[in-house]
Formats: structure tokens, sequence, C-alpha cells
């Protein structure tokens, strides 16, 4: 059965709802689950649409908090972003129309969203005009040095009154010089993909080398450099941590928007948690999406992980195992990892992601607690956790205004009664669906355990 968020073509995503009592699976799951757009790459292509030399249409795009924030920042700089129905399940087309100039004398409100805050700072130095640039108090704390101390070495003139974080102004001039420069990305690599997105527009384009000792995310970078590549811009790797973008024209296009494979984790997850099988529809053969590596880690931990028709299927194993595993490329994963290692057969050890600490909360510290909190045991390591599986009791779960929190208190709840999330509507950050498409998972599952039940009778 097919498990969706709401009506074709519907805008209307489900109210923030507060408290919100788990769902407990009552038998082995049997489901198929279709996701919205990812996140990344809508906010990716929506900023080079924005540049193009042309009119671009994306199809399928994700209608989330983030997204919605970065077309509202493209609109604040002048670009044209209209709604057009397509065949989309969860919502329109955008088509978009750049403009040139970018306009100045705006403000742009990033809310929570990293792509926000640090794309968008790259555009605005392209307008005409003053640009400020703010976000939602809790985001205020995110990583914003490297990308402000970036673009001044790029010729961009950013008024920060000293602080190195949001809010700040761009004194935008209409262009930007670029150039040859270095950066710490240890932080976050969405600076180097928020650089990498704008360089085709410098006037000299981009030679950008990473001075730091981890570069996290990389897939992400991949997928930025895939999708400026789709666009005819050839972005030249002489080295790791190295990239040669020329000065050149990006092409505007009709993008197809993939699922987001980060966002179908948890439901895949699902499977190993309460028995069964899950599918999600649409996954690609080839993803830059950290997502992607789902299917290795979930085998890892004991799971058959099939992909077939399109669909990627992942049944539950005997167990769940216990794992010691480098999240460095997908540090996004964790919060899903840690809910299976929480119910796992052997301790696990997530290691590579000290960079979580700067997301949306300090998710490594989050994480640690609420788990504690439910009798669990795990325990903070510099670059990662250790999870001491133990059983667990009923209570509640702070998602702590983190989506990915909101998700893993849901995995949880799947096995332990009682587990109340304090704020659920947190996921419409990313995915405004998930609590309807999570309760459905479920009811579409007893309906089917129910008609199998009869029919052998």
């Amino acid at each position: 059965m097919t498990v969706d968020g709401y009506s074709p073509n519907s805008q209307t995503a489900p109210k923030r709802s507060g408290h919100w009592r788990a769902p407990t699976a009552t038998g082995p799951l049997n489901a198929t689950v279709t996701v919205p757009g990812s996140k990344s790459l809508t906010n990716r292509e929506l900023i080079l649409a924005a540049l193009a030399d042309s009119p671009s249409r994306l199809t399928a795009p994700l209608h989330s908090d983030d997204s919605a924030r970065m077309v509202d920042a493209l609109r604040a700089l002048g670009v044209g972003i209209e709604l057009e129905s397509g065949d989309g399940l969860y919502g329109d087309d955008f088509l978009v129309t750049p403009a040139k100039p970018f306009r100045g004398d705006t403000v742009v409100d990033s809310g929570q969203a990293g792509t926000v805050m640090r794309f968008a700072a790259a555009l605005a130095g392209f307008a005409h005009g003053d640009v400020t640039l703010t976000a939602h108090e809790s985001a205020l704390h995110r990583p914003m040095g490297a990308m402000i101390s970036a673009l001044r070495d790029v010729g961009v003139d950013i008024d920060d009154g000293a602080r190195w974080t949001l809010p700040f102004t761009v004194r935008g001039r209409g262009h930007v010089r670029g150039g040859e420069i270095t950066i710490d990305a240890s932080a976050s690599s969405q600076f180097v993909s928020g650089l990498l997105l704008a360089a085709p527009r410098f006037d000299v384009g981009l030679h950008l080398r990473h001075c730091g000792d981890r570069l996290p995310s990389i897939p992400h970078i991949d997928m930025t450099v895939e999708s400026l590549a789709h666009r005819g811009v050839h972005v030249e790797r002489p080295a790791v941590g190295e990239w040669i973008v020329p000065a050149s024209s990006i092409r505007g296009k009709d993008v197809a928007i993939e699922p987001d494979l980060s966002n179908a984790a948890p439901f895949l997850a699902a499977a190993m948690i309460a028995g069964g099988s899950v599918s999600v529809t649409g996954w690609p053969a080839h993803s830059t999406q950290p997502g992607a590596m789902l299917s290795d880690i979930l085998s890892l931990m004991g799971a058959r992980v099939v992909r077939r028709g399109g669909a990627l299927t992942v049944t539950a194993g005997s167990s769940i195992h216990g794992v010691d595993l480098d999240l460095s490329a997908a540090g996004e994963l964790t919060p899903t990892i840690f809910a299976l290692a929480a119910f796992a057969d052997a301790p696990t050890t997530l290691y590579g992601i000290g960079h979580i600490r700067g997301h949306e909360t300090d998710r490594i510290a989050a994480l640690v607690g609420e788990l504690r909190a439910l009798g669990g045991e795990a325990h903070e390591l510099e670059d990662g956790i250790r999870i001491v599986p133990q059983p667990l009791h009923e209570g509640g779960w702070r998602a702590h205004h983190d989506h990915r929190l909101a998700t893993t208190g849901a995995l949880i709840g799947l096995a332990v009664d009682g587990v109340e999330v304090d704020d659920i509507g947190t996921t419409a950050k990313t995915m405004p669906q998930f609590p309807t498409i999570w309760q459905r998972m479920l009811d579409d599952s007893d309906r089917v355990d129910s008609a199998e039940a009869m029919h052998s009778l």
C-alpha cells in the first residue's frame, strides 16, 4: 500500500502539533512509503536557477520550512519564483526566473536553515545595496565565521559587528571579485558548497582550498559539483580539498528533484525496530545524497536491503547488530543510526561526527541526554557517541528544535510505549507531512496484517 502525507498537489501541510505520543508498533510492518523531495537538492537548484542565464523549472521540489525560507530569500533579492501545477505528490513545481541584478536594501531571514544562511550569503554580494542576513534565535549559534572570512577574501564587504556570526549586513556592489582563497570548512561542508554555487558568477571565478583537519559531509560537496556540471559548469578538483571554478554562465534548465533519502531513513529503520518490511519509492540508482549510504549501513546492521522496481526495501533480520561506524560523510544519518543502536545486540560506536554539535542543536549531547532520560546508556565522545543497549522505559523526548531529534523519538517510540515527543512539529523544517506518513505506515501495516489473518481463516 502506498503511504502519502496528503492529497496530490496540496500545498497545505499538517499544522504543528506540539506534544505527540509516539505510536507503538503492534506487529511487523508492511508498508510502501513515498517521501517528498530532497531538501539539499531543492535548495541547491533554487540557488543555481536564480543565478542562471534563463528560467528553470524544478519538478517535485520539497515544500517545507527550509525550502520556503530559500524561496523567500531569493524573492527578497528580486528572483521570480512561481508555483505551477506538476506531477509531484507533495506540491507544485517551481518556475524560477533569474534576477539581474539582485535587489538590495532588503532582509533575508534564514529561519533555522543552514543552507539559506550559507548559500544566500554568497549571493548577497551580487545585490545592488545592503542585504541583512538573520536567522531564528535558535539558529544564531550556528557557525558562520569561516564563511564571513571567505566572502571577505573574495571581495564581499560584510559588516558583522565583529561578532563573526549572524546577523550581519552585506554591502552589495552588484558583483564579486572572486580569486584564490583558503577556508577551514571543518564545521560545515555548506561553506564550500555556498562558495562553489556562486563562483561561476564571480568576476574571475574561484580557486578554493580547504585547510582544516577534516571535511565533513563530502557527499554534499559532490552533490554541489554534480549540480553545477548538469548546468554546464565544470569544476576541476586537482587535489582532495581543492576546487577550481571558472567564471562562466549557468544554464537554465528543467530539473527533477530526487526524493530526500535522509528523510527516508527513519521509515526504513522502522522495519528493523518493529520487524517486517518498509519500501521507499523513487529510490535513485545513483545519488550524491548521503542517504544513499543507507543501503550499506542498514545491511551492516543486520537488515536485508533490496532495490527493485525503483524502490528500496528494508526487511528486518533476526537482530540489529552493534557496529563501529565512521559517519563523517553522512552525519545527518546519526540520529537514525543512534535509534537503531539503542536496540542492538551489542554496543555501537559512531565517530567522525563532531561537526554535528553545530547543527540545529548539539546533536551528540541531545541524543545522549534524551536516551539516558529513558533509562538508556550512551556516552559522548570527542568525535562521536557510544551506545550501550539497555532496557528503556516511557517518558518525554525533547526535540531541541531539531527535526532529526524529533524523528529519533518516533523511532524509539515504536518499541517503547509511552514516549512523548515534545515538539513533533519541528519536523516541518524538512518534512511537514512526517506525523501523517508515520501513522499511515503503521495503520496500513495493521490493515495488511488483519487482511492476511482473515484470509488464513
